[in-house]
């Protein structure tokens, strides 16, 4: 297994090669981001921007209006709060082609503790206009949502975490913008994960058909835009909804999701991730536990609010 990261960082090598637009932003983040091989591969496309985020998106729209592809990447908590007032004003308001990748996100950033947690950053990226935005549940995954954001005009977010990830698909496997996957059918339930959380629902799954439940896992990688045809499937086809994401329970996957089935297939939903509280400096496996958010919490609270077959 690798992290996500690091597979984004291989994929901008191939592309920095195939492409003579694509350049890669950093701010002296690079070994954490995954972009360390770009500056020793590919040196000349690397520009090295120092521990200035807000300047290094304010560079990054200009290149991008000069006809550049930039990529930028720094830990979520930066690229979605720092240089939240550059996203906004200078790459979303003016709609330059700029990439933004946000890694460490989510519990996974362990030890780090809650200041660098970002578990807002889905809620606040979907809400700025033209932006766009993915996040991969696995390293192949990554890879392809890379280059389906290098291959989309305007401004694009994708949201990584930082431990290696289980490989869920095969590498030809695509991943259109505005797209789901659905990785196992059922008719009871449909358990919408995005990220690290998918292969937690797919566990979870696994389990509760051990309790008589047959449960539908759904990726949604494509939180915006969003797959509506999908969760409206999911709302009429099975008997609800359960939502898991490693983010704030406000405004995110959950978020997402509940404003679609209000407005086009009311359905009962019940969310799963952070319940409106920060994160806290631990091991990661042991704060996905405190903050009830293992497969066997998913197969609790899917039990204790949808019946059995």
């Amino acid at each position: 297994m690798i992290a996500n990261r690091i597979a984004y960082g291989e994929t901008l090598i191939e592309l920095a090669r195939e492409r003579s637009d694509i350049l890669i932003l950093d701010v002296d983040a690079c070994k954490s981001t995954g972009t360390l091989p770009v500056l020793q591969q590919v040196p000349d496309r690397f520009i090295q921007c120092g521990i200035a985020e807000q300047n290094m998106m304010g560079i990054a729209a200009g290149l991008a209006m000069a006809g550049k592809v930039p990529f930028v990447a720094t830990f979520a908590v930066f690229t979605c709060m720092r240089a939240v007032e550059q996203v906004r004003n200078v790459v979303c308001y003016a709609n330059v082609n700029v990439k933004i990748a946000g890694t460490h996100a989510g519990l996974e950033t362990g030890g780090d503790g809650g200041t660098h947690q970002a578990t807002e950053d889905i809620a606040i990226m979907r809400s700025l206009a033209n932006m766009k935005v993915v996040v991969p549940a696995s390293p192949n995954a990554t890879r392809k949502l890379t280059r389906v954001i290098a291959e989309t005009e305007g401004p694009c977010y994708i949201r990584m975490g930082k431990d290696p990830q289980p490989e869920l698909y095969g590498s030809e496997e695509a991943f259109p913008l505005g797209g789901s996957k659905v990785l196992r059918d059922g008719r009871d339930v449909t358990l919408v994960a995005c990220g690290n959380m998918v292969w937690r629902a797919l566990e979870a799954a696994k389990m509760l058909k051990e309790h008589g439940v047959s449960a539908r896992v759904l990726d949604l990688y494509s939180i915006k835009p969003l797959d509506q045809e999908a969760l409206i499937q999911a709302a009429t086809q099975t008997g609800g909804l359960v939502s898991i994401e490693d983010h704030n329970i406000y405004g995110g996957l959950g978020g997402a999701v509940a404003e679609v089935l209000t407005e086009h297939a009311p359905a009962r939903l019940i969310r799963m991730g952070l319940q409106d509280v920060y994160g806290r400096s631990g091991n990661p496996d042991q704060l996905y536990e405190m903050f009830h958010l293992t497969p066997e919490d998913i197969v609790r609270t899917t039990l204790a609010h949808f019946p059995k077959s």
